[in-house]
């Protein structure tokens, strides 16, 4: 099978409860259930949150070689993280950056992102739609 990383970054695991207005009220775990479901026959989800820097390099470390694709939302990593962009350069397959929210109507802050200097994809401002999406282009990519 084909396993597609589907990796979340700060304070994702407080989806439905942080900031509702602007992410909404699903969770996380509605998230890695839509994700699934997109899944094309062959390819499953790894789903992993943290909100240590470190813990999600390792995960994209271990990665390598072994997942067909990585989904990721970095969370506040997006604006702050070269570590994180640079394990991300050295995984070999699609990587699709996601954003629950429409990072561009927010802080400009928020409408840089290292991760994008990687992804192959980024989708923000659908919702927890943006994961499945993202998910069905890694499978349209890689099957």
């Amino acid at each position: 099978m084909n396993t597609i990383l589907l990796l979340n970054g700060p304070n994702l695991n407080l989806l439905g409860q942080r900031q509702p207005e602007i992410y909404g009220h699903a969770t996380l775990n509605d998230a890695v259930t839509l994700a699934r479901a997109a899944c094309a026959e062959g390819f499953g989800i790894e789903a992993k949150q943290s909100n240590w820097e470190g813990q999600l390099i390792d995960w994209i470390h271990e990665a390598r070689g072994h997942a067909a694709g990585i989904v990721i939302n970095p969370g506040a990593l997006t604006h702050t993280s070269i570590a994180l962009l640079d394990a991300l350069n050295a995984f070999d397959g699609p990587v699709i950056e996601v954003h629950v929210s429409q990072v561009h109507r927010r802080e400009q802050f928020r409408h840089h992102s290292y991760v994008s200097l990687r992804a192959d994809a980024v989708i923000a401002g659908l919702g927890l739609e943006g994961y499945a999406a993202a998910v069905r282009r890694i499978c349209d990519l890689t099957g």
